[in-house]
């Protein structure tokens, strides 16, 4: 890469995705399994957990200034693999050079009392797995799983970032590509959130049906009115998308009895 004055040649973004191509093409080679991201339409994240990661994210003034700058690097598919284990990211980003840079993200564990309440507020809240990790649950637990500090979500001080690229930023911006990477990521697998904070999605919404209530059973198949329908707007309040404000809903309506019809006796049936 040329440098002028100091700073390094503008890399047109063409020429980004050429070379994120062929570094792509070296290292497929080495390892098939490679899974790079690559964005699918105009927005970074499809799903409520994809959106509700980038916008806790952006919500931080930490690092609001700085994540940005890796909303074009992620779409241009500089991203070129992003493994997520518990408690771990590891990315390899294309970056101006020649050779892709690793960088590695740390997330501190839930804690263990935050994890509690949060299970503990969602008892009888959740009907089943699929419609949790679809992102269709009360507006309440939307508020709470996304509170700062306090919900599902890790607040800067819970992330660690590191980069082998020469940039001083700690957030640089092959760190902020791989951190929205996150989010694509959450929209195909929602499950390696729970993974990711070394939490059990099982023990949340066992717990969640366990305390069920009959009215919950019973749900009636009318939708509340105040569910949230997935535009944007509102999602840029709570995060989310189809969120049911009601799960406990009202009980289905018993069809009423027909009044039965007493054939008369015998004795009462008067001659032609």
């Amino acid at each position: 890469m040329s440098y002028y004055d100091g700073y390094p040649q503008y890399v047109t973004v063409a020429e980004k995705r050429a070379l994120a191509k062929k570094s792509m093409e070296k290292i497929k080679k080495r390892n098939p399994q490679v899974a790079p991201v690559v964005i699918a339409g105009s927005k970074l994240a499809q799903t409520w957990w994809g959106k509700a990661w980038n916008a806790n994210l952006e919500s931080y003034s930490d690092y609001a200034n700085r994540i940005g700058r890796g909303r074009s690097y992620v779409r241009h598919g500089a991203v070129l693999d992003l493994r997520l284990a518990p408690g771990k990211v590891e990315a390899l980003v294309q970056g101006s050079r020649t050779n892709p840079y690793h960088v590695q993200i740390d997330i501190a564990p839930l804690r263990r009392p935050t994890w509690e309440r949060i299970t503990t507020a969602c008892g009888g809240a959740i009907q089943s797995l699929p419609e949790l990790l679809e992102g269709k649950f009360p507006k309440a637990l939307a508020t709470l799983f996304t509170a700062h500090g306090e919900g599902l979500f890790p607040a800067p001080r819970e992330i660690t970032l590191n980069c082998s690229c020469p940039d001083w930023a700690v957030m640089c911006k092959h760190v902020a590509a791989a951190l929205y990477g996150i989010g694509a990521r959450l929209d195909d697998n929602p499950a390696l959130f729970f993974a990711l904070r070394q939490v059990t999605v099982e023990e949340l919404v066992s717990k969640a049906i366990a305390e069920k209530s009959e009215a919950l059973l019973k749900k009636s198949a009318t939708k509340s009115r105040r569910v949230i329908d997935g535009g944007d707007d509102e999602i840029g309040a709570l995060f989310g998308i189809d969120l049911d404000p009601n799960p406990g809903g009202e009980a289905a309506p018993q069809p009423q009895k027909a009044p039965s019809r007493r054939r008369p006796s015998a004795g009462n049936v008067k001659g032609h």
